[in-house]
């Protein structure tokens, strides 16, 4: 693992994330947000980012953005994703049970034994199980190979048969999440769902208030982008950078921490929570960028870790680095415990620091900055 180190003795980043932010954070993570139903949680993060900025935006697929300083030629985005897994009512059986296909990378292996919501139109959410055969009825050679899979998993509501459910309002294609709120853990952890990338769009908003409470003036237009779709293929990312077409794009998204048991890390890279955001280091993350904000991290002693992809980021950095002739993006990341889960972990410390590189890195980005490797030969 390479670990950022500081240029020059500095105090550690301080600490930004207050009780009131925290008070925002469970909120906008107890909500629900599900790719393509991305709007009650979107609600959530406006109402809070509203006032540290100037003024506010909503696409037609429901990409929220807030802009600090708007009108200026020269423009900068930090970008998230609002969206969370889920899933959709497939198939209901005649007598009462519902199968479902995912909604984003859900895992079938996590679904039996928890409750869950079933989002209906005109009645509300429904409470329901994943249900799953007893222990006791899965004994002997062939109950002993029974495991969850896509085709075998299924919801119960309690319904004596097909024509109840679809009394209660459900129907193909009604969405169903998880029900698990935020906890902490050992007053170092925040633990729940959706923490990817819901803990994303909580540190860009974190920024726009230090960049508001310590009454910055932002030389460029700055727009702060929470983002739908990214767990369907970074639909909402490449949508909004059409419509902005930032200059420069600062994303942050989630990454593996590789440090708990049954993780390859010859494959998957050395990160671990507690020890910094992870600076990428990818085709489509701008050189010059990223040396800038570890540059700012050695300078202002923010701890850092550093990742690689062969390829593609699998984040909204591909969709705005490809974007209108080429996007200078650069991807700082959160590493996670137990990523697409119900209790994704993220540290603490981890969230405070990636808050302060961002807005630190902000504050070395100049109006008009180019970011080409050379303008002359």
């Amino acid at each position: 693992m390479a670990k950022g180190k500081s240029k020059k003795s500095t105090p550690k980043a301080p600490r930004v994330v207050t009780k009131k932010s925290e008070t925002f954070l469970k909120k906008y993570l107890n909500n629900t947000s599900p790719t393509g139903f991305e709007m009650e949680g979107q609600k959530v993060w406006l109402e809070y980012l509203k006032p540290y900025i100037d003024e506010w935006k909503l696409d037609n697929y429901g990409t929220a953005y807030g802009i600090i300083n708007p009108g200026k030629k020269y423009k900068v985005v930090i970008e998230a994703h609002a969206d969370e897994i889920a899933w959709f009512v497939n198939y209901i059986s005649e007598d009462g049970f519902i199968s479902v296909i995912r909604n984003g990378g859900s895992d079938h292996l996590i679904a039996p034994a928890k409750r869950v919501k079933i989002w209906t139109r005109h009645n509300g959410p429904i409470n329901g199980v994943f249900g799953w055969p007893a222990i006791h009825t899965r004994k002997g050679k062939a109950g002993s190979s029974l495991n969850p899979t896509i085709e075998n998993i299924f919801i119960d509501v309690g319904a004596k048969d097909k024509e109840e459910i679809l009394a209660m309002g459900i129907h193909v294609g009604n969405v169903v999440t998880f029900i698990d709120e935020m906890m902490e853990l050992n007053d170092r952890f925040y633990v729940g769902r959706a923490l990817d990338n819901k803990m994303g769009g909580f540190c860009i908003a974190e920024v726009a208030r230090l960049l508001k409470e310590n009454k910055i003036k932002l030389p460029y237009s700055l727009y702060v982008v929470n983002a739908v779709q990214e767990e369907i293929g970074l639909r909402g990312a490449q949508m909004i950078a059409d419509t902005i077409k930032p200059d420069v794009a600062i994303v942050t998204d989630v990454t593996h921490d590789t440090n708990t048991p049954m993780i390859k890390q010859k494959v998957e890279g050395d990160k671990k929570c507690g020890l910094g955001p992870s600076i990428a280091y990818a085709p489509a993350v701008q050189g010059k960028l990223r040396d800038l904000i570890i540059d700012t991290a050695d300078e202002k002693g923010i701890p850092f870790q550093r990742s690689a992809s062969s390829r593609s980021t699998g984040t909204d950095t591909d969709a705005f680095a490809y974007s209108n002739g080429g996007v200078p993006s650069a991807l700082i990341s959160l590493p996670l415990r137990y990523m697409h889960t119900t209790v994704e972990s993220a540290h603490k410390d981890d969230v405070n620091n990636l808050i302060m590189l961002i807005y630190e890195t902000l504050l070395k980005i100049e109006d008009g900055m180019s970011f080409k490797y050379f303008e002359k030969l």
